[in-house]
């Protein structure tokens, strides 16, 4: 997968990640730090989900509160997307074989 692998990781990482030179030089490293970035974003976007409509009723009228939970669900549909394609490349970069199928 080579460099490539390594791209498509750092696209799932914060920018100040950049700034380390290990997860620059080892693109497997890099990989799984994308998988777990992902993985604790997911948490986020389920606590946000299940503290939505309880926290922000107070602050917030009804069509923006169902507005934040469709936000939430778009995010946690995104997200479900992402830690797949993390996955993926951190299992190529880590010497996984995938066969095509049709």
């Amino acid at each position: 997968m080579g460099a490539d692998g390594g791209r498509l990781a750092a696209r799932h990482l914060p920018p100040e990640y950049r700034s380390y030179p290990v997860l620059r030089r080892h693109e497997v490293v890099l990989a799984r730090f994308a998988v777990l970035h992902v993985e604790a974003c997911q948490a986020a976007v389920r606590r946000g989900l299940s503290e939505a409509r309880g926290l922000l009723r107070d602050v917030a009228d009804q069509d923006t509160v169902e507005g934040a939970v469709e936000t939430w669900q778009a995010e946690s549909a995104r997200l479900l997307a992402e830690r797949r394609a993390v996955g993926l490349v951190e299992e190529a970069l880590r010497g996984r074989r995938f066969i095509a199928r049709l």
